[in-house]
């Protein structure tokens, strides 16, 4: 007995057997839709910055020389 789910776009039931090409998706058509949402930023997941975290101290640049003029200069 193989698993049904539906296609995350339209929701259409699709067997998840190891010949379901495009699986969780029904179609190409689907799974394009999916990869353009992605790309256009509709899907993004959630990050907070290493600063609001509190994994990384702002004062910690300092140190490092990143308020040297010439730092970023060959």
């Amino acid at each position: 007995m193989s698993l049904v789910v539906n296609c995350p776009i339209c929701q259409t039931s699709v067997q998840w057997t190891d010949d379901a090409k495009f699986k969780p998706f029904c179609s190409d058509r689907c799974k394009l839709i999916d990869l353009g949402d992605w790309a256009s930023e509709k899907h993004v997941i959630p990050v907070k910055s290493p600063f609001e975290a509190g994994l990384l101290d702002p004062d910690s640049l300092d140190d490092a020389g990143f308020e040297e003029e010439d730092f970023f200069k060959e």
